[in-house]
């Protein structure tokens, strides 16, 4: 599903205009889509209204992200669930150390 926001409105004179076009459209839409289904209409309008908003107003898409989970968190992750489980099973000084150093790099990368 794609996502849009308008851009900000400057003047009043565009948003009138808007407005109106909008109106005219659903009108004429409301008239049309008596045979038809509720369903169509208000995609139907949904369509007018993206259409308009991109002539008139302008839009802008949000841009894509990367992800940032990749195989190097998941390596990081591993090896502190691996030096926990160490501990657990044996909680001496130098196990406690390492879980905490494995946790400290991992929460760095993590950030």
């Amino acid at each position: 599903m794609e996502r849009f926001y308008l851009k900000k409105l400057s003047e009043l004179d565009v948003r009138k205009e808007y407005q109106i076009k909008i109106s005219n459209r659903i009108i004429a839409l409301e008239n049309f889509s008596g045979s038809e289904g509720i369903n169509w209409a208000g995609v139907n309008i949904k369509e007018h209204i993206r259409t308009l908003t991109k002539e008139n107003i302008g839009l802008y898409e949000l841009k894509q992200h990367k992800p940032w989970f990749d195989e190097e968190c998941s390596r990081f992750l591993d090896q502190r669930k691996q030096a926990k489980i160490h501990w657990l099973q044996d909680p001496n000084h130098s196990n406690v150390c390492n879980l905490n150093y494995v946790s400290c790099e991992a929460s760095l990368l993590f950030r």
